[in-house]
């Protein structure tokens, strides 16, 4: 394969990856708490209009991603609510969430149709972005894109090397043995579930002012779900989710260049890669063996109740 077009893929794949990272990183953030969270389609879509409503309106890129975090985090406030607090079941609730964001932003978003913001540029690392081949790739793209390398790591170390990140483990695993321990299980799943919608809002800002620099409606199309399908593919852990973002991305970015190429294939048929990969991989790791082997949280989707430990 041509150098040139290789890099032009990995460079797609890298920032297609990107509005798949960040909600997959709050999800496993909120699914290590035991908090299972179906709305990460609509966490996105109320994160790209927000995001790209403050954007146009205020002109300022800072802004509108720290709205699109706010708006995604208040709406997993919303989730934490009735699946920590009132111990609703937690599929419904995230469902529920996809279908009142996705009429919301429909009626809301209607007067940005057609409208465009300048959005984030690329701003390439000095020194790593002139390296052959691996600089274009991944080192000139916007801070968002960044930010997510550095979440990454972030999140790693917090999740196996910090106190707060063994008590988030413990409570997704043992909710009991946590409380024994004096952890308070309500406040870590409300904070990772918020903290998770946060990561999920600005992955919908970047959608709408990063990725396309537009705002359509019901934009997301499907993004959360293959986000919900990576953090299976990654076993709940950070850093493979972010090779799994690159990895899904660069089946979006193959769609699209085989088709730009003049592909025999129908284009209706390339467009269904990216959700054919999901479905694979929701397959495979749907059988008992690769559950034990992938570490889904024990209590993951289990409501608790203080007064019901043994």
């Amino acid at each position: 394969m041509d150098v040139a077009l290789l890099t032009s893929i990995v460079t797609a794949a890298v920032r297609a990856g990107t509005a798949l990272l960040l909600p997959a990183l709050g999800e496993i953030l909120t699914e290590r708490a035991g908090v299972l969270n179906l709305g990460l389609e609509g966490l996105m879509l109320v994160g790209a209009l927000t995001g790209f409503a403050v954007t146009a309106g205020t002109g300022g890129v800072p802004a509108g991603l720290v709205a699109a975090a706010v708006a995604g985090g208040l709406l997993a406030l919303v989730h934490a609510v009735t699946s920590v607090t009132l111990r609703a079941n937690q599929v419904v609730s995230g469902l529920a969430l996809v279908f009142l964001a996705t009429g919301v932003t429909d009626l809301f978003g209607r007067r940005f149709v057609g409208r465009t913001v300048e959005g984030l540029a690329p701003v390439p690392v000095p020194g790593l972005g002139d390296l052959p081949g691996i600089g274009p790739a991944l080192f000139r793209h916007d801070v968002i894109v960044y930010a997510g390398y550095l979440l990454v790591a972030a999140l790693w170390y917090v999740l196996y090397h910090t106190r707060l990140g063994l008590h988030l483990r413990a409570v997704g695993e043992s909710p009991e043995t946590a409380d024994a321990m004096g952890v308070s299980v309500a406040a870590t799943r409300y904070g990772a579930t918020v903290a998770g919608g946060m990561l999920a809002g600005l992955g919908g800002a970047y959608l709408s002012i990063g990725y396309t620099h537009l705002w359509v409606s019901q934009m997301s199309a499907g993004r959360g779900w293959i986000a919900l399908a990576l953090v299976i593919f990654a076993g709940w852990s950070p850093v493979r989710a972010l090779f799994g973002a690159v990895l899904f991305g660069g089946v979006d970015a193959l769609q699209f260049r085989l088709q730009a190429a003049g592909s025999a294939v129908p284009g209706h048929l390339l467009l269904m890669l990216p959700y054919l990969a999901t479905l694979a991989v929701l397959a495979l790791a749907s059988t008992a063996h690769a559950r034990q082997r992938l570490g889904v949280p024990s209590a993951l989707g289990l409501p608790y109740a203080r007064e019901e430990r043994r």
